[in-house]
């Protein structure tokens, strides 16, 4: 008969517990109840700040990940987790390891990068079992001195830290395999660096390196060499002797050629000599057989050697922005090209044996000086053919043509001839494109302009010159509307043409604003004056609530004299002395402020002359002769329904002002108040 076994008792047995990316503030207590038998605890990425020395407990504890929290310190407990084979505390705030970690006899792997370190422990060169040791990032100044006791080292990562010079001891790592002391400020290599034997991958980018020691030629077994972003004017000939190397990197250094025995490196795949000061390549470039990536971008290559063409296996080759003048006919040898470019040399032609190549499939030959192609190229299988930067499609319909100087059959398109570079500035490059160097380049070169006569007409101006638009053969592109100013110009387009729409109901009015006119020149005498034309132009005037629009007579503005009227009707030989009133704020109005106004009068014009016809307005003259100044004068408001404002005149320049507006008769009629003794 079985009896069942209690399920918490199953439970005791737990080997690896995996809690990452679960946003713990702290360590849980059930994790305790396995210390017997857990080996693996993986706790990456959370929140954690402390460890509470109940962890240390876990005596078994082989595998542990801490990386990704926020914990400050590693407890002197840690030497007693003495079966821990992996510990990875990196990317915390540890801001030390204690000395008892060399308890740890049993750690393989260790990584404490990404933490704010500044030294490593004395005690730390006695974890002998050690192999692989990353401390990136950490801020490291100086290694140990007895660095090389860690003899079982096959990796060491010293990536991103302030070393500026390497141990002695550092030459007794005899298995370390890979040595990354990336982005420091070593100035210098020890010589003793040639006796690490073992050495695969040695990487040393983004320091102050004038020079390679000869020494370096030593490691046979070197697959991966990254000298790149340092300041080496030249490479050692004992290069040569890096027999098993595959990976060359030496971009962005002052490199002006590379040594006849880099034809040695029969293995070399990738070589990336790019931003250096190259002037040509040896022809022993040619013994590479190997060689499937060939970088020389920004160097000052006006050829290349006729040896390129054994490359049997170059895939692909990058000769940008260089001082090409020509291409080797031997080009055509490199049967496994796939990527061609030569973008922004000084190109002008491309030998026909380049349809040798036939898995060409990329061929960049933009910002050049080519007349025509050659014909031999439609044989090619090409996927992207690149004349233009602003070319928009890979491929262009191409026409066959006849080179006159040579008579032979080309190929031409709408890019072809090619454009020089635009020598206003590196801001105004070239219709085919180009950098600020080959700008700068082209413009002391001389070649023939009248052969290439052809000119943009399109170009982008700033918001100040959108206005000078006096060009008419120029086709300005100008800033697409947001869409909440799209909406706005709607709704204005809206109100002014609902204003238009009641504008054009006012004609049925006519008769009665006739009417009206009649009722008002019983005020007094009549005269057979002729109404002023207005204008088309508008103008607010100060301290009255009324718009006048006029009809320019002459070129100048002007301003009646004061009429012999009381109700302000005027000749146009009045108009003749007319002038621009000078008194403060007024102006002129546009036509956006000054239509609705003109509209909201227009519409209350009814109403006011319905007043007219009810009673006729007196007028008390007084002791005042006809024509001598009015006092005061009720104005009503045409533009909103306010009370009438009351003006008095003090001085002979206003009083003659206010019978100097131009009124407009034609579409907007004016009925003043004539305030006065005896008004009713």
């Amino acid at each position: 008969m079985f009896n069942c076994i209690p399920l918490w008792r199953c439970n005791r047995h737990v080997e690896t517990i995996d809690k990452r990316h679960c946003s713990l503030l702290y360590v849980p207590d059930e994790i305790f109840r396995y210390g017997r038998s857990l080996e693996e605890l993986l706790l990456d990425a959370n929140q954690l700040r402390d460890l509470p020395k109940q962890f240390f407990q876990l005596a078994k504890l082989r595998k542990l990940g801490l990386s990704d929290n926020e914990i400050h310190t590693i407890p002197s407990e840690i030497a007693n987790l003495m079966q821990l084979v992996e510990l990875d505390v990196s990317r915390n705030d540890i801001l030390g390891i204690p000395e008892s970690i060399s308890n740890c006899k049993a750690l393989q792997v260790a990584d404490f990068s990404g933490n704010p370190l500044t030294k490593l422990p004395e005690s730390f060169t006695e974890l002998r079992n050690l192999t692989c040791l990353s401390i990136n990032d950490i801020s490291l100044q100086v290694l140990p001195e007895n660095i090389g006791n860690l003899t079982n080292l096959v990796s060491l990562e010293l990536r991103e830290n302030i070393l500026q010079f390497l141990p002695e001891s550092l030459s007794q790592l005899h298995k370390l395999e890979e040595l990354d002391l990336g982005n420091n400020e070593l100035y210098s290599l020890p010589k003793s660096i040639g006796h690490l034997v073992s050495l695969k991958d040695l990487w040393l980018d983004g320091n102050h390196l004038t020079e390679i020691p000869a020494e370096l030629g030593n490691i046979k077994s070197l697959l991966c060499l990254d000298v790149s972003e340092n300041k080496l004017e030249k490479l050692p000939e004992e290069m040569g002797g890096l027999v098993s190397l595959t990976d060359l990197l030496v971009s962005q250094n002052n490199i002006d050629s590379l040594p006849e025995s880099i034809g040695k490196l029969r293995k070399l795949s990738i070589l990336k000599v790019d931003q250096n000061q190259l002037a040509y390549l040896p022809e022993s470039i040619g013994n590479c057989e190997s060689l499937t990536e060939l970088v020389l971008t920004e160097n000052q290559l006006q050829s290349l050697p006729r040896s390129i063409g054994k490359l049997k296996r170059l895939f692909h080759l990058n000769c940008d922005r260089n001082q090409l003048l020509s291409l080797p006919k031997e080009i055509g040898g490199c049967s496994s090209l796939n990527v061609f470019c030569v973008r922004e040399n000084r190109l002008t032609r491309i030998p026909s044996e380049l349809s040798q190549a036939t898995e060409l499939h990329v061929l960049d030959v933009s910002g050049n000086r080519l007349t025509h192609l050659p014909l031999s190229l439609t044989t090619l299988q090409l996927k992207a053919l690149w004349l233009s930067e602003n070319q928009s499609q890979p491929l262009l319909t191409f026409q066959t043509d006849q080179d006159p100087k040579s008579g032979e059959k080309v190929l031409t398109c709408v890019l072809l001839p090619q454009q020089p570079s635009d020598d206003k500035g590196s801001d105004n490059l070239a219709r085919c494109g180009g950098m600020e160097s080959l700008v700068n380049d082209i413009a002391n070169e001389t070649w023939d302009n009248n052969a290439v006569n052809r000119t943009s007409v399109i170009h982008f101006v700033d918001g100040d010159d959108v206005d000078d638009d006096d060009d008419p053969g120029t086709l300005l592109r100008r800033a697409t509307p947001h869409p909440d100013q799209l909406k706005s110009m709607k709704r204005a387009a809206e109100n002014l043409r609902n204003d238009m729409n009641a504008a054009k109901g006012l004609d049925s009015n006519k008769n009665e604003q006739a009417l009206s006119s009649d009722q008002l020149q019983e005020c007094r005498n009549p005269h057979t004056n002729q109404p002023l034309r207005t204008t088309s132009k508008t103008w607010v005037i100060p301290g009255f609530s009324w718009v006048a629009s006029r009809e320019r007579l002459q070129e100048e503005s002007q301003v009646l004299p004061p009429s012999d009227s009381v109700c302000s009707r005027f000749t146009e030989e009045d108009g003749k002395e007319m002038k621009q009133p000078e008194e403060a704020g007024a102006g002129e109005l546009s036509e956006c402020d000054a239509l609705p106004r003109l509209f909201r009068h227009q519409r209350v014009e009814t109403q006011e002359c319905r007043k007219f016809q009810h009673h006729k307005a007196l007028i008390k003259v007084g002791s005042f002769p006809h024509g001598d100044p009015v006092h005061s004068i009720n104005i009503p408001s045409i533009t909103v329904h306010q009370k009438s404002s009351v003006v008095t005149e003090k001085s002979l320049l206003q009083e003659s002002f206010i019978s100097q507006v131009p009124l407009r008769v034609t579409s907007v009629f004016l009925k003043c108040h004539i305030a006065s003794a005896g008004l009713l």
